[in-house]
């Protein structure tokens, strides 16, 4: 099989993988006139950093041959996709050709198990390593981690990656058993302490190393990251971030990624017939942002008791449907509360209550203000006051506020074909 071929294969089997962004990166360039590759500028899969940089990644598997049989993965043992191995030299081939191109800024590389893990995990480091050392690549590399792999080896594929990542799939104990029998959710946290314990060994010597040399040299990888699958299992909303606020707390993982499963050719029987509906993933992620950057716990953002227990508003942001459910904690003036209840204001982000924070130093906030401020006025005017607005009359109590924010009703389609087929025969 010619190498073009095998990328097409590779490159789709990677795809089902979100965990890809290249956020903490640093910034490695070749500007200097040596090495080969730039971790940043700007520039076939796009990552984004914090800062909007749009970094493009050559995102591969290095084989989909697998000979583990997890049911949500085009990839497993059972599976009859085409399956395709690439060498290492071809890995390093495809990645200098497609940078020197100006295709990519750095790779992203996973693979399928073959033989046993710790033989995977030797081929993807010396993907790496070979990148590093022979060609003094300074691109950003992206190593997905086998856990069952010796944590020797994990430990080593830190040395050459920027970021390394070990997938979590399922949030639960029971999913796992279901879907992927052969994977181990105590040895996957293990794998993923190894690594935090490494991460803060690496930015210790960092700071010894700026205080002899005056530089700051990469000792490890900035930090790891994991993804969950949305929808292959019952778990619901609130027991996934139950699992990413674990994850954060007691691993300090850069972030989690959710996936919302999608149906795959010759599906397993016990897999769902359709997959989620995507604005699930996209709540998760908005709900996984309160968690981590504005102070929301898990048990505030799912209701505890109704037919929505422990799942997510998919109408409403998690944010705007809190402050729904509470409506007794508003409003908030805006040039009194703390910077705590402040990012409890639906519409105002974090950025925004630190403006304001520091604005009403100097005067009172105003509706103009925030407007200033580009400010979603809409949103968040029933739940504030500001020295020339007060929301008496607003109907924070209406029960047709959730209307207001709620989207508009949509025309379902009729199904033609379906009421021809049973006016023909008789099927209800």
């Amino acid at each position: 099989m010619d190498l073009q071929k095998k990328l097409e294969i590779l490159a789709d089997a990677a795809k089902y993988d979100a965990s890809c962004a290249s956020s903490g990166a640093k910034r490695r360039d070749s500007s200097n006139g040596t090495g080969v590759g730039s971790a940043g500028g700007t520039g076939i899969c796009h990552s984004y950093a914090p800062d909007g940089r749009c970094i493009s990644l050559l995102k591969i598997l290095l084989t989909n041959v697998c000979i583990y049989d997890c049911h949500y993965c085009i990839n497993r043992r059972s599976s009859d996709v085409q399956r395709a191995r690439m060498t290492p030299e071809e890995a390093v081939k495809l990645t200098l050709d497609f940078y020197k191109r100006n295709y990519i800024e750095g790779l992203f590389l996973s693979s399928g198990i073959v033989r046993d893990a710790d033989f995977t995990m030797e081929q993807v480091i010396r993907v790496a390593r070979e990148l590093r050392e022979t060609h003094d690549f300074r691109g950003y590399i992206h190593l997905k981690t086998i856990p069952e792999a010796s944590q020797a080896l994990i430990e080593e594929a830190g040395k050459y990656a920027d970021r390394i990542s070990i997938n979590i799939e399922l949030p639960s104990e029971e999913g796992l058993r279901e879907l992927a029998p052969e994977k181990d959710l105590r040895r996957t946290q293990e794998a993923m302490g190894g690594i935090r314990n490494r991460i803060q060994v690496g930015k210790e010597e960092r700071k010894d190393r700026r205080k002899v040399t005056g530089k700051t040299p990469k000792i490890y990888a900035s930090g790891q990251s994991t993804q969950m699958i949305v929808g292959a299992d019952r778990s619901n909303d609130e027991t996934i971030l139950n699992r990413s606020d674990l994850l954060y707390r007691s691993y300090r993982l850069n972030r989690v990624y959710y996936s919302a499963f999608s149906p795959i050719p010759s599906p397993s029987s016990i897999l769902p017939l359709k997959a989620p509906p995507l604005v699930r993933e996209h709540r998760l992620y908005q709900a996984d942002w309160l968690l981590r950057f504005y102070g929301f716990q898990v048990g505030e953002l799912t209701p505890k008791e109704g037919a929505m227990q422990g799942q997510l508003d998919l109408d409403l942001d998690p944010k705007l449907s809190w402050a729904l459910r509470h409506r007794e904690q508003f409003p908030i003036d805006l040039n009194r509360a703390s910077r705590e209840e402040l990012l409890r204001i639906p519409g105002l982000g974090v950025r925004t209550v630190d403006r304001i924070v520091q604005l009403r130093r100097w005067s009172r906030v105003r509706l103009d203000d925030l407007m200033k401020l580009r400010v979603s006025i809409k949103k968040c005017l029933p739940f504030i006051i500001t020295s020339d607005h007060h929301p008496a009359g607003m109907g924070l109590d209406s029960d047709r506020l959730r209307a207001r924010f709620a989207p508009p009703p949509e025309q379902l389609e009729f199904d033609f074909s379906a009421a021809k087929r049973s006016a023909l025969t008789g099927e209800v």
